[in-house]
């Protein structure tokens, strides 16, 4: 029997709709990439992002086009997320701390017609533009007075481009599971894979976001999403703030401690999130400065697996709470958060820290389970470990183009590559990963890669890459070379070789040199060994650091 219930399609633009109509006095705070601050409300938004979707329509954008972002977190990015996805194309952010080569066939692959780009990335565009062969133009997020000369062919001007529009425009009704928006892995093993959402999975997961358990927001926070919009989709705040009518506050490029203080304490922020590297530098400065956060009530912290020090230092000094949060980009990204159940917010915080430092409990909407390398069901006891495994509304049940092949297990469950922990009581803690990814600060470098480059240097036999704790980031890689017989090259000669093929901030931060690298007896290195050997190891990055 089917149930008498109107059948309405969840569609990302009825949040920026819902916002404008009901949320129509909460503001939208930027520091722009030019200098000032902006501010306008959620029925400005509204009325720019349907004067962008007929600027699009102009050009010749259509249903399922992808148009792509290289932008910071600010207003314009907000319109483009609801002006594109609203008319029926797909928003592409690209993260633009790729290394060149990846974001050209990130486009290339996603058939990007259009690409818009804050300033600061004209010159990487403008490097990248001649391999792009499905881009028609660029439009240039910002006024005629900061226009620079740009060697981007048919380059647009951003406002000029509204300007010529109309905010007449009625939303197109469409399927729910059609496509909104495209996110490309990093890439940590190969090429990038893209992540495509849909409306229905968008608007499922902004429902999580807002739940009490999840995040908590609601029309009376002030958010500040320090994760960049190229990352999840700013996990997923661009769309829970207007669906609750939160005011939002954008940080555009400048993620120091002070600016990021700056913003937090004037704009009365209450709620927060980013990755650990962020929180250090904010942290430091408050310290250094004797500030306090009067105003701020809790803070996400993702990407990375958030120290206890940090969590004891936000709660105990500053009287902040975390949320220790997991996903991934083919989790829309949300899995897990560290909301504390009743009978353990009542513990002292000592014994709270137990759990805290878990990436956080299982939200509604998303299942998780454990397995064996065979295959086999693992309990939820908080002692055995495996593979983790995911599905639900808002995963992915596969990549764009087919890439990497069927993602899936005969029942549904996605292999999130990570080797996990479950409890009781939902929680589950990484203890592992099963692909030796090096996470920094938020961002993942590839060991393999790594390895595969230094290998190409003359005079290395053979190379491993480990990830090493950081203080500030983290990890970050270090380089464990083989010489071939009778060389005698040296850190800086690796160093220099690698310089240029590959993005600076994938550098090793050291190079050490061994007699041999243990295998496993498939011939495989061993990186469980080579983590003992160098267990304690300090980088020469460390102290600085600190």
């Amino acid at each position: 029997m089917r149930a008498l219930m109107q059948d309405k399609p969840l569609l990302i633009s009825s949040l920026i709709d819902f916002a404008a109509q009901y949320h129509s006095d909460s503001e939208i705070v930027s520091r722009t990439v030019e200098g000032p601050i902006h501010r306008y409300t959620y029925v400005e938004a509204q009325a720019r992002s349907k004067r962008l979707a007929n600027a699009l329509q102009r050009l010749g954008v259509e249903l399922g086009d992808r148009v792509a972002t290289l932008a910071w977190n600010g207003y314009r990015h907000l319109e483009i997320y609801y002006g594109v996805s609203g008319m029926g194309a797909v928003l592409h952010t690209i993260n633009p701390r790729l290394f060149p080569d990846q974001i050209a066939y990130i486009a290339n692959h996603a058939e990007d017609k259009y690409i818009f780009t804050d300033l600061t990335f004209v010159p990487l565009l403008e490097k990248v533009a001649p391999s792009l062969t499905t881009v028609k133009g660029y439009v240039i997020m910002t006024d005629e007075a900061h226009m620079h000369e740009t060697t981007l062919p048919n380059a647009l001007c951003y406002e000029t481009l509204l300007a010529a529009e109309s905010d007449d425009y009625d939303w197109p009704q469409f399927d729910e599971m059609t496509a909104s928006s495209l996110c490309y892995t990093s890439g940590t093993t190969g090429n990038p894979k893209g992540v495509l959402y849909a409306h229905r999975s968008t608007v499922l997961h902004s429902f999580a976001v807002c739940m009490q358990d999840v995040l908590g927001l609601s029309s009376r926070d002030t958010v500040l999403p320090v994760v960049p919009m190229f990352h999840a989709n700013a996990w997923g705040l661009a769309y829970a703030a207007p669906m609750c009518g939160a005011k939002l506050v954008m940080p555009g490029a400048a993620m120091d401690g002070e600016s990021i203080y700056q913003l937090v304490d004037e704009e009365k922020v209450t709620m927060s999130a980013g990755v650990p590297t962020v929180w250090l530098m904010l942290l430091a400065h408050m310290q250094e400065h004797g500030k306090k956060l009067p105003h701020m009530d809790r803070t996400v912290i993702g990407g990375s697996a958030a120290p206890q020090s940090m969590i004891e230092t936000f709660e105990r000094d500053y009287d902040v709470t975390v949320i220790h949060a997991w996903g991934m980009t083919e989790m829309s990204p949300l899995g897990t958060t560290g909301v504390m159940k009743s009978k353990f917010a009542e513990l002292p915080f000592d014994e709270q820290l137990e759990y805290k430092v878990k990436q956080g409990r299982v939200v509604y909407g998303v299942e998780l389970k454990i397995i064996d390398d065979d295959g086999n069901d693992l309990p939820h006891d908080g002692v055995a470990f495996g593979h983790l495994m995911v599905r639900g509304p808002w995963i992915t049940n596969g990549y764009f183009k087919g890439e990497g092949g069927e993602v899936l297990d005969a029942d549904g469950w996605f292999d999130t590559g990570d080797v996990a922990t479950l409890d009781g009581e939902g929680y589950m803690q990484i203890t592992d990963r099963s692909k030796d990814v090096i996470k920094s600060g938020g961002e993942w470098i590839s060991s393999i890669d790594l390895e595969n480059l230094a290998v190409g240097h003359p005079d290395v036999a053979e190379a491993a890459v480990i990830g090493i704790a950081h203080p500030k980031w983290d990890e970050r890689p270090l380089l464990v070379i083989v010489r071939n017989p009778g060389s005698d090259v040296t850190k800086d000669a690796i160093l220099q070789y690698m310089e240029g093929k590959i993005a600076k901030w994938w550098m090793p931060d050291d190079v050490t040199f061994v007699d041999e690298i243990p295998h496993t007896a498939t011939g495989k290195i061993q990186k469980i060994s080579l983590r003992e050997q160098f267990a304690g190891y300090k980088l020469p990055t460390a102290d600085a650091a600190e």
